[in-house]
């Protein structure tokens, strides 16, 4: 079961940035960079972190690296030194087949994180009714967040009434959604709300191209004759595994907006310069084939990482982003939080 306080606060709503890998030129784990990214996250103000995920890259899990409990391990380690005197969600990537998904929610489990983001990546030959059946394995072992991953990065295309049983299984408390796609983005939103446990699952947007419309909008789904309220509360996000400060002042404000019930124009401007930056972060206009090297190189130019190093040699910025970098840098000053990084880094690297 979920801890009251880590439910109360996923229901509120957070920042969550997924934890990227830090490795060393010969593409070995880099520990004290990778510690120094969680002491980040913390100081930043995020309200949690999802380790083990896309922005960590999937491969941790393959033999040929074995870092999946390390890079799991490293984290947990790092939250508890930190004895921080608020909630604070844990959420490991859970991937793969059956066995291999319940093995992997039964380590992170046993040595203390909240939640198994559950990914679908890479399951293709698995009928919907098969995929829902190993959600409720997992679910046994770990409380459940929910991933629509968009078929471009692994995912594929799910029906609504995927998500309406998906959303009726006991144990899944909430669901990233991160097809983006408005469509899609909506099929979940109305599954949920025609859920009998519509009041159970939190919704967060995980649509790096959306966030702030996202995060502002609140969706009215009539069932049954009547008005189910739903509202994105929060985001697990790849963008926000960068300046990441900003991303925590941001929401705060964003909250503010909401109780208010007023939208101020120039939130709706940031909106799309967030969205102009994670276009090249992620290396939209190449089919994201940069968008974990994007990240890494941004987090280079902070200190907060030696290099952009992925496991896989390929993996690699494209053409001319590097340039789109030094475009955004230079654009929008307001959305990085260099000048944090630089106070405290030196802490962090120690």
């Amino acid at each position: 079961m979920l801890q009251p306080d880590i439910k109360k606060l996923l229901h509120e709503g957070t920042v969550i940035p997924a934890h990227p890998l830090a490795l060393t030129e010969k593409r070995s784990l880099d520990e004290i960079h990778q510690r120094a990214l969680t002491r980040y996250y913390m100081d930043a103000g995020a309200g949690g972190i999802a380790v083990g995920v896309h922005t960590t890259q999937f491969e941790i899990r393959d033999s040929r690296f074995n870092l999946f409990e390390k890079v799991l391990s490293l984290a947990i380690e790092e939250i508890d030194k930190a004895n921080l005197q608020r909630t604070f969600i844990k959420i490991a990537g859970i991937c793969g087949p059956v066995e291999q998904a319940v093995k992997e929610a039964s380590f992170a489990k046993a040595i203390g994180y909240d939640l198994g983001l559950l990914s679908m990546g890479g399951l293709a030959e698995l009928s919907e009714e098969e995929l829902l059946e190993r959600t409720r394995k997992v679910a046994e072992v770990i409380p459940v967040f929910g991933f629509y991953l968009q078929p471009s990065v692994g995912g594929r295309v799910f029906t609504y009434d995927f998500w309406k049983r998906f959303a009726e299984i006991p144990n899944v408390h909430a669901i990233k959604i991160a097809p983006f796609n408005r469509y899609q983005t909506l099929d979940v939103v109305r599954a949920i709300c025609h859920s009998s446990r519509n009041n159970e699952i939190a919704v967060y947007t995980g649509n790096d191209d959306n966030i702030v419309n996202d995060l502002l909008t609140t969706y009215h789904i009539c069932v049954n004759d009547e008005i189910i309220v739903k509202r994105i509360v929060g985001g697990l996000l790849g963008h926000w595994a960068v300046w990441t400060k900003k991303a925590v002042e941001l929401f705060e404000e964003i909250k503010r907006v909401r109780e208010n019930q007023q939208i101020p124009a120039q939130l709706l401007t940031l909106g799309q310069q967030i969205t102009d930056a994670n276009a090249v972060f992620f290396d939209a206009s190449n089919q994201f084939k940069g968008c974990i090297a994007g990240i890494n190189e941004v987090l280079v130019r902070q200190g907060l990482l030696k290099g952009r190093w992925c496991l896989l040699p390929e993996e690699e910025v494209s053409s001319g982003q590097l340039e789109e970098i030094d475009r955004i840098y230079a654009q929008y000053p307001h959305l990085h939080d260099d000048h944090f990084v630089q106070n405290t880094l030196s802490k962090w690297l120690s």
